[in-house]
């Protein structure tokens, strides 16, 4: 395999990468439509919209914000031009930033309900198709692994084997999304919890892949903009749980 790889569709040049992004929103989109179809919602139609496009606005912020904080060197000398700004995106801030703008959509509505638990299938198919075209881009898409020796490196264009981080990527994504429907079989979860597991071990598990991708730790900061972000998502849920494990704790203790 060639990369990066592209299909020939007649004359054109069709890159993988956009191909399997294209398929990311489209497969996952009609997935949540599926799923809503089949659970009960309660939340309305008209404010799913609202918190629809309060996520959107927020991932794209996120994403946007959070890629170009990747590369703190290349804000006042983009490679490529002021199109740098504009393409330049990560997953993690996506989420984080879609997570805001849920939150704060949600206060203005008034809706206390979880948003979210609907959103984890979609999400997880989304990301496993969007990864499978970073691995088809090869370097393009800045997301390939360090120089590694194991087995299973790979050359990804430019003869260094390295570490397949997106094939990791989407075997973890995979497990996960086993694991949550395995355990739903076994026992149902609180609301919201669903996607607190899927963004939790999601954060966890980009907070460690990242040592094994090229991007510099921030100056005297130990670790990558990412990985802050990774643990200020982490920080946010360990500080939710312990919030609402602390009136248990007070019943026990007032027995």
């Amino acid at each position: 395999m060639t990369f990066p790889v592209e299909l020939k569709l007649g004359p054109l040049m069709l890159p993988a990468h956009l191909l399997f992004e294209v398929l990311a929103y489209s497969l996952g989109y009609r997935l949540y439509t599926h799923l809503r179809q089949r659970t009960p919602d309660r939340i309305s139609t008209d404010h799913r919209l609202w918190i629809f496009i309060g996520a959107a606005a927020g991932a794209l912020l996120g994403s946007r914000v959070l890629g170009l904080l990747e590369h703190p060197q290349e804000l006042l000398q983009p490679p490529g031009g002021w199109l740098y700004y504009l393409t330049n995106k990560t997953i993690v801030g996506g989420l984080l930033g879609g997570l805001i703008g849920v939150e704060m959509t949600k206060k203005r509505l008034g809706v206390t309900a979880s948003s979210g638990d609907l959103m984890v299938y979609p999400l997880l198919l989304g990301m496993v198709l969007g990864r499978i075209g970073c691995f088809l881009s090869g370097l393009e898409d800045g997301t390939y692994g360090t120089a590694s020796t194991l087995p299973w490196a790979l050359d990804l264009g430019d003869g260094v084997l390295r570490h397949p981080t997106n094939l990791y990527e989407i075997l973890f994504l995979l497990m996960l999304a086993a694991f949550l429907y395995l355990l739903e079989r076994r026992q149902s979860l609180p609301d919201g919890w669903r996607f607190r597991l899927f963004l939790a071990a999601y954060l966890l598990f980009r907070l460690l892949v990242e040592f094994i991708k090229p991007a510099p730790a921030l100056p005297g900061l130990w670790l990558t903009s990412i990985q802050w972000a990774c643990v200020a998502g982490l920080g946010y849920y360990a500080w939710l749980w312990g919030r609402e494990a602390a009136p248990s704790r007070s019943a026990g203790l007032g027995r």
